[in-house]
């Protein structure tokens, strides 16, 4: 199984973690912790395996100089 590194969703790229979750839960509770640190992740299932894609959301920037 070679799992895509990358996954987009609703326009957005999101990067595999590089874990196979055996269990939904695993993946769940491994997503979790990223979304405590502040990602968006999608939880993925296949071939019988989770994985977990997360991206951090761009923070809004100041206004470029003129």
């Amino acid at each position: 199984m070679s799992p895509n590194i990358s996954l987009l969703s609703d326009g957005k790229k999101f990067m595999w973690d590089g874990f196979l979750c055996d269990a939904k839960e695993d993946a769940a509770r491994a997503g979790q912790s990223y979304q405590d640190n502040g990602f968006q992740i999608r939880i993925v299932e296949e071939g019988g395996k989770f994985l977990v894609y997360t991206r951090r959301p761009v923070k809004e920037t100041a206004a470029a100089v003129q």
